[in-house]
């Protein structure tokens, strides 16, 4: 199996109904919370009215990019189980962890190896560190060979426009797998029937 499995960039209640009711789902379902240049931005009313719901002992993570005070004041009352934060420093992210009571997923882009081993600034404070691409929201890859040194005991996750049929790939390694852009259709929509296809297929690995 792989260790985990989670679908970022849910906007709209029937793609949520479709994941929690599915008999596999996912591990995690990512909300971007503040990004509004993705497409998958939802305005925090909507948000609000979406993630009130039954999750089904799924987690709920808010994807956040240098969050403000004003933002994360805003969502305090909602029920995440993660704040997924990038472009913050350590510092930054302590405080947050402390202040709201959240368990935080560090995002760090990668390009090179000197990326990767930002994770080292991040391991005490966070509770799961996400490698992704440097695209945020436009599904760009990376090498995942550049992680071959980070530390297996570290609960780790990674994403950066990793494909449907990739998942095989992802036996028994010790991450977690985050797809978006791979379960959308041309007009940038979430696909129920690449979901399907993804949530059967990482069930059987």
């Amino acid at each position: 199996m792989i260790k985990g499995l989670k679908i970022c960039g849910v906007s709209d209640p029937k793609t949520l109904n479709y994941i929690l009711n599915h008999r596999h789902k996912p591990s995690m379902i990512g909300f971007i919370t503040n990004y509004e240049k993705s497409k998958r931005f939802i305005e925090h009313d909507k948000l609000q009215r979406l993630i009130n719901i039954d999750k089904k002992n799924v987690n709920f993570v808010s994807v956040l990019v240098k969050p403000n005070d004003e933002i994360l004041e805003k969502i305090k009352y909602l029920d995440f189980d993660y704040y997924q934060i990038y472009d913050i420093d350590p510092e930054r992210t302590e405080e947050i962890k402390l202040k709201y009571k959240i368990k935080i997923i560090t995002a760090i882009t990668v390009s090179s190896k000197d990326d990767v081993i930002k994770y080292k600034d991040y391991s005490d404070i966070s509770d799961i560190i996400l490698f992704d691409s440097k695209g945020y929201h436009k599904s760009e890859s990376f090498d995942h060979n550049l992680l071959s040194e980070v530390p297996d005991e570290m609960d780790k996750m990674i994403a950066g426009n990793i494909q449907i049929d990739d998942i095989p790939n992802f036996k028994n390694k010790n991450f977690m797998i985050d797809l978006s852009g791979a379960l959308e259709d041309e007009n940038g929509k979430k696909d129920i029937s690449k979901i399907d296809k993804l949530l059967n297929l990482s069930a059987k690995i």
